[in-house]
């Protein structure tokens, strides 16, 4: 049994996360999780809110409410969201927590202590009309890489490229639209990452197996132009960690707190103790995930993000903790995405552009949500939801393939043999064949499942959920009934303990129809297949079992059109 440790990037709380934030992080990280408990693995799954910040403030402000009762909020929404859609996270913390804060401080003055930050006077954008210095993300302009015209001062949505708000051009505030603006000086604190660059690059290198995009957007931002800069990591702002330790500001740092992507990845170790705390358990729970004194040093620990999380997650977060010169895990595996565009253009928070949570599960289970996300997963380059290949991929692979495979077993079962697992009858050739296919199909599965190899993934699932159909159609234990009733009875043996089977292996991409499943199975046994021989026949002679409801109702042409239409603008 091995012990992983898995995160997902946090998300915004500015709002409720569209379809392409899930695939992004979350749900392929719920997959791997859920797949490495099914395997009989120990697994700690740790996601949270990112409170702090100008998305926050700014998000407020449009709300009206106080920028703490506004997060406090959106945290109780996402995690509801989160649990609609089945993600299983072993916490789900805020980065706005004591935790967070006193470990924020704590790593800062680590840093500080190894000369590792400077006291840096800058000249930053400040609006005579706001009254206030402008950070980052309260300066939207033109993006000076590839001319998109709502880049925000820290970074471009479009192209990820690393801003600074000075580099903006025709630069506004986000909070009034003034174009008044005007650089004035001001002092920040700075990590100094090009002291690590060597370090960074040389453990870079050591991990094996990275996805290429994850090594290559590490890699240009270490060695492209002058290489690895210095970060400011502390912002003008009044909601965050403040730039203090010991209950003292940094000299020159009143007022100021840390820049969210400074404190927001620590989050991911104050997280896990919050969980400890939510536990009743000690200090010792936690860092037995987190320290290599403490044991982590037999942890493997993944991270899922998208593409434009990568900088942060291989330089800026490492260079923190190894900074810091305390004995913290780092990430094993960087498991990078991706976007996922929506019906010829992008899903948009911001400009609520595309299907977002909420409005996802008001339409359908999220099983339908999660099979076609983790189907079509941005893996080696952008994907796009369309309706029309949503509505094909529901119909074909899970009604089609999976959901009459169900449906036709069970009611044939009741009308022939009754509600139970039907004695008699022996298995032959047939069998054989079908065992030996599925155990290398199941082999492949899991090869990429441990790979997470999202699409391949689903891919080798659904190609297990054809096996079966393909054997019932060279079976027909409909026509075989007729003259061999003992025959028919042992292929429906068969068919209902591969159902089981299907169950199992299955319910790391859509676990509320595996939860059905088995329990129209009346079968609580969720151990994987290791044998599929014993699986097979897990279900004995004479087990009752119900005719489920329909695992997956199609969706129809004018449901489709209707969602389309629906949707073809932008949320409020």
């Amino acid at each position: 049994m091995a012990r992983i440790l898995i995160t997902s990037a946090l998300p915004y709380i500015n709002g409720i996360k569209h379809l392409g934030n899930l695939v992004g992080s979350q749900l392929p990280a719920d997959l791997y999780a859920r797949y490495m408990r099914a395997r009989g693995h120990e697994v700690m799954f740790i996601c949270a809110t990112d409170e702090h910040g100008t998305p926050a403030e700014l998000a407020a402000a449009k709300a009206g409410k106080p920028v703490a009762a506004y997060c406090a909020e959106m945290h109780r929404v996402q995690a509801e969201l989160a649990q609609g859609f089945g993600l299983s996270f072993d916490f789900y913390g805020r980065s706005s927590s004591a935790r967070n804060h006193a470990l924020t401080q704590h790593l800062a003055r680590q840093l500080g202590e190894a000369g590792l930050i400077s006291v840096i006077t800058e000249r930053q954008m400040y609006s005579p009309a706001d009254g206030r210095f402008l950070p980052d993300r309260y300066i939207e302009g033109t993006c000076p890489n590839c001319g998109y015209e709502r880049a925000r001062g820290d970074q471009c949505e479009e192209c990820t490229k690393q801003l600074d708000p000075t580099d903006l051009i025709n630069p506004r505030s986000a909070i009034s639209g003034s174009t008044d603006l005007e650089l004035r000086e001001t002092r920040h604190l700075f990590l100094r990452q090009s002291a690590l660059r060597e370090t960074l690059d040389k453990w870079i290198d050591s991990q094996t197996g990275w996805p290429v995009l994850t090594t290559s957007i590490a890699k240009k931002w270490l060695h492209d132009g002058d290489g690895l800069q210095d970060r400011g990591i502390t912002r003008d702002l009044d909601w965050g960690v403040p730039a203090q330790f010991d209950g003292a500001p940094w000299e020159g740092m009143e007022g100021k707190v840390f820049y969210v992507w400074f404190d927001a990845p620590i989050e991911y170790i104050a997280a896990t103790a919050e969980w400890a705390d939510a536990q009743g358990l000690d200090d010792s729970a936690w860092q037995r995930w987190w320290r290599t004194d403490q044991g982590a040093d037999d942890v493997r620990y993944v991270e899922f993000m998208g593409k434009d999380n990568v900088p942060f997650h291989t330089l800026s977060f490492p260079a923190t903790l190894i900074g810091s010169g305390e004995p913290w895990k780092l990430v094993d595996y960087i498991k990078s995405f991706n976007y996922l565009n929506y019906d010829g253009g992008q899903f948009s928070t911001s400009q609520g552009r595309g299907v977002f949570m909420d409005q996802a599960l008001d339409l359908l289970p999220a099983d339908y949500w999660r099979w076609w996300l983790l189907s079509h997963a941005p893996e080696n380059s952008d994907s796009e939801f369309t309706w029309e290949n949503f509505q094909a991929s529901v119909n074909k692979d899970l009604a089609d393939v999976l959901g009459n495979l169900v449906s036709r077993v069970t009611k044939f079962c009741r009308a022939k043999f009754g509600a139970v697992v039907p004695a008699g009858g022996d298995c032959g050739p047939l069998e054989d064949r079908l065992i030996a296919d599925l155990e290398a199909g199941l082999r492949s599965y899991q090869t990429a499942m441990d790979a997470m190899m999202v699409r391949r993934s689903a891919q080798d699932l659904r190609a297990l959920w054809v096996l079966g159909n393909e054997y019932l159609q060279e079976a027909a234990p409909w026509s075989t009934f007729k003259s061999d009733p003992d025959r028919a009875a042992a292929q429906i043996r068969m068919a209902l303990n591969l159902i089981r089977v299907y169950a199992v292996i299955s319910q790391p991409f859509i676990p509320g129809a595996a939860a059905r499943i088995m329990e129209a199975m009346a079968c609580d046994d969720w151990s994987w297949p290791g044998d599929l021989r014993a699986a097979l026949g897990a279900l004995p002679q004479g087990h009752g079992f119900d005719v489920p409801d329909v695992l997956f109702a199609k969706i129809t042409d004018d449901q489709r059109t209707e969602w389309a239409e629906r949707f073809a603008g932008t949320r409020s």
